[in-house]
């Protein structure tokens, strides 16, 4: 016997229509940056009609904003900020959690991979969207961070040396993308490219990192 499903519902349609035309406009922008991506580009990856994202969204603008958001939701929904580490955990061992994190979303691959790319490429090419977006998103994260550097310096978390060793920490996993076509031609083997040279990787980070702030709680002001 065949079952009939209930057809879907004009909200329910609407609602996958806006998931589609984010969904596109993300791989968009993550490939050719938001000022180059068109309207007429995404409508026909999304299977919309070209006046569906001034319906949904506004204009490009406001378009953007929300696949920041949407992407950056997706990002932490599928990797977050401490994977499975408790938050009464040691701090050495939430640093490494948040960095693995970081590099997973950074080399996720497949079809949410244009989540780092795009992220990636904001903070190359920034646009007026990072503002909201550094309110949003990226301080509540980096608060993380802080507060757990924080923890292994016993110093609060706006502490100049906390706010230093977290530029270093990120830096060390960005580096690993922004500089890829180098080091790929360099050092190959060295670019992570499988779930357990990432967890290598961000084994190697957090080790490295605690070793300098070892030395930075051994010279305290």
């Amino acid at each position: 016997m065949k079952v009939k499903l209930p057809a879907a519902t004009g909200e329910q349609n609407q609602d996958a229509t806006r998931r589609q035309l984010l969904e596109a406009a993300g791989e968009v922008f993550a490939e050719v940056g938001f000022r180059n991506a068109t309207v007429r580009e995404i409508c026909q990856r999304a299977g919309a009609n070209v006046a569906a994202i001034n319906y949904h969204f506004g204009d490009k603008e406001t378009l953007y904003v929300e696949v920041l958001r949407y992407a950056h939701g997706k990002a932490l929904e599928k990797y977050p900020l401490l994977l499975d580490v408790a938050e009464d955990a040691p701090p050495e061992k939430k640093l490494q959690a948040f960095v693995h994190s970081l590099l997973l979303r950074i080399f996720d691959k497949g079809p949410t991979s244009w989540h780092g790319r795009l992220m990636s490429r904001e903070m190359i090419e920034p646009t007026a969207a990072l503002d909201a977006l550094i309110e949003e998103r990226i301080r509540p994260m980096s608060s993380v961070l802080w507060k757990t550097i924080g923890e292994i310096l016993h110093c609060p978390p706006t502490d100049e040396r906390v706010l230093l060793c977290a530029f270093s920490v990120t830096s060390q996993c960005v580096f690993y993308n922004h500089c890829r076509p180098a080091v790929s031609k360099l050092f190959p083997n060295l670019l992570p490219h499988d779930a357990a040279s990432i967890k290598n990787l961000a084994a190697h980070i957090t080790r490295f990192s605690l070793a300098a702030m070892k030395d930075f709680s051994a010279n305290k002001k």
